[in-house]
């Protein structure tokens, strides 16, 4: 281990592990054996890097982060059109991303970085492709995968073997079950199992755990029925959804997914 000023005199490493002298690590971090910290890393306060992690830059970790054994972090993608040219990777706080995960960083035809935000949960081997972003306190249960330029919305939950193809939109607060095969955007809120993924119903019980209040559930299931049950075009939905967003906000994030897609909803 090559110890340099960007080392915190509080980061504890064990000696096995390899550090780039450009990366920079932040006070109380922890890093295992044989983990390698490549150049142009950064990685904030009291991270836990286990043993066996490969952190490849440039990248940009924030605070209280753990990451597992095995998991790739930080490489280049293997899209064909990647030809070396600099991209990043960016992290947020309070992430957990367990075993053999692989997370590759942009490329310069879309937004040149992969980000992830906070509180997320990524179990083991799943992979976030290149120039996607995920928000805040979702979860992609064990080998859930995204195609590049795939966004994920705040606190949508993807079962494990969830395929996403690329440029999909995952709306916040949706759930996807377990093997999904998600090719067209799923909207804020929605339900969808099989494949091809088809909407099933609302996330009920997750936003109940959330703190949705009843009547705003009950006004999400009515836009919901507006969509999926009524035969109506997305801009017919719109139309209608207008005065049920008068009177229950939450439901502006249903409509706003569906004018956000380029894809076409699941139906």
């Amino acid at each position: 281990m090559i110890v340099t000023e960007n080392i915190h005199a509080t980061a504890v490493i064990d000696p096995r592990a390899i550090i780039d002298p450009s990366a920079v690590i932040g006070a109380g971090v922890t890093i295992g054996p044989w983990t390698m910290v490549g150049a142009d890393v950064e990685i904030g306060e009291s991270c836990e890097i286990r043993s066996h992690v490969v952190l490849m830059g440039p990248t940009k970790i924030g605070k209280n982060n753990r990451i597992f054994q095995f998991s790739t972090i930080g490489d280049d993608t293997p899209d064909l059109k990647y030809k070396g040219e600099k991209t990043e990777l960016i992290i947020g706080d309070d992430n957990v991303i367990r075993e053999g995960v692989t997370i590759h960083r942009g490329t310069i035809q879309d937004r040149g970085k992969t980000i992830i935000g906070n509180k997320n949960l990524l179990m083991a081997y799943v992979h976030v492709g290149h120039d996607s972003v995920i928000g805040d306190n979702c979860i992609l249960v064990n080998n859930a995968s995204l195609a590049g330029h795939v966004v994920v919305g705040d606190w949508a939950i993807l079962s494990g073997y969830t395929l996403v193809h690329q440029f999909c939109l995952i709306g916040a607060h949706s759930f996807a079950g377990f093997g999904c095969g998600i090719s067209k955007d799923v909207p804020a809120y929605v339900t969808v199992s099989g494949t091809p993924a088809q909407a099933k119903t609302i996330n009920s019980e997750g936003l109940k755990r959330r703190g949705f209040t009843a009547e705003s559930i009950a006004a999400i299931r009515r836009a919901y029925k507006i969509i999926y049950r009524q035969n109506n075009t997305v801009e017919e939905a719109l139309t209608a959804l207008a005065p049920l967003i008068a009177e229950f906000p939450d439901v502006q994030l249903l409509a706003d997914s569906l004018q956000q897609s380029q894809r076409g909803i699941v139906r």
